[in-house]
């Protein structure tokens, strides 16, 4: 009898752990990737941008519905944001890894790209610099290197918050170019003043964001008892160290900070003065717009207004992730996100 109870209690165990296995749902392993980096002419005089590219080592074939094109958002350029491994694996890995040719920019004044204002100019005569006119340029500057290196019509976007104002206008005036629409963090007409603006000068090229402090605005809206395990241990600290990386002159300053454009504010009314980025109506390809619960920054609302008024895409969903913020993509859940756009984007036809 003791026997039969310890054989019993034995197997209730193992079936428990692997049970426990299967409900951690690891993120997939990638296979090896190509990586390529490249300096694209804009349509501005002397500017050039950033673009990185990374697909399945040995991938032949490629098609408009293979391809994709990450667009930032207001404040950080594309490589902290979209390519940054956590546990071994950023966003762009994830979808290369389910063989798709993916690209990622920066607008110019972000990242990698040319700053159009010399050397570490934050004040002056000269105005706020990638304006959503100067995004629309600088994106399909990349788009049409895109279509011309793979010889296709159309590629995939996914916009993250302002990159979603970006994208979307894409979407809506060069609609041919476009075979879906990923806005990740839709934004759109707001009921009170931005977070990142509060304190800012917002006339000049340049604000110098403290990256390091970042994490009282990140975590605003999250309750006390949740926010210890939303960020896993080390991965601000990741982030950080990336995002600093991207800006050589600011991380030298003590202490260290990131420039970021205020053209984007120049877009951005205060409410009473909405003009919206473009309209919806126009867009034509299948859309998906996506957010996490706790994201200050373009709340529920947004999307929700936003969402009826894509009356012309033909096909369209709307998704709210549990127990994550503005930058899902960085956090414990972010693999909710990956998946659910990744099903989104193999999902057949258009």
């Amino acid at each position: 009898m003791f026997n039969d109870l310890l054989r019993r209690i034995t197997a209730a165990a193992i079936m428990a752990v692997l049970a426990g296995c299967a409900g951690m749902q690891p993120a997939p392993r990638t296979p090896t990737l190509a990586v390529e980096e490249f300096q694209v002419p804009s349509k501005a005089p002397g500017v050039e941008l950033f673009v990185r590219n990374k697909r399945p080592a040995g991938m032949q074939d490629f098609t408009s519905g293979r391809i994709v094109l990450f667009v930032h958002g207001a404040t950080f350029p594309s490589e902290s944001t979209f390519d940054l491994p956590l546990d071994g694996m950023s966003w762009m890995d994830f979808i290369a890894g389910a063989g798709y040719d993916v690209y990622l920019v920066d607008i110019r004044g972000y990242g990698g790209s040319t700053r159009p204002v010399a050397g570490s100019a934050s004040a002056g005569a000269a105005g706020p610099i990638a304006t959503l006119a100067e995004a629309m340029d600088d994106v399909d500057s990349a788009v049409e290197f895109i279509r011309r290196r793979r010889n296709v019509e159309r590629i995939q976007l996914i916009g993250w918050s302002w990159g979603t104002a970006v994208a979307g206008r894409y979407a809506a005036t060069h609609g041919h170019k476009v075979d879906r629409l990923v806005l990740y963090a839709p934004l759109w007409q707001r009921r009170a003043a931005p977070l990142s603006t509060r304190g800012v000068d917002l006339k000049v090229p340049y604000r110098h964001v403290d990256v390091a402090g970042a994490k009282v605005r990140w975590l605003a809206g999250v309750a006390q008892d949740k926010q210890e395990q939303l960020i896993p241990r080390g991965w601000f600290e990741a982030w950080v160290k990336a995002s600093l990386a991207t800006d050589p002159w600011g991380s030298k300053q003590t202490p260290p900070v990131m420039r970021a454009p205020n053209g984007v504010f120049a877009d951005l009314q205060v409410p009473g003065e909405w003009v919206p980025p473009y309209d919806p109506a126009a867009v034509r390809a299948p859309t998906l717009l996506v957010k996490a619960e706790w994201d200050a920054d373009t709340p529920s609302y947004m999307a929700q207004t936003l969402f009826p008024l894509l009356v012309n895409a033909p096909r369209k969903q709307y998704l709210e992730i549990g127990e994550g913020t503005h930058s899902v993509m960085l956090e414990r859940n972010r693999m909710q996100l990956f998946r659910a756009v990744q099903e989104f984007l193999d999902s057949p036809g258009r």
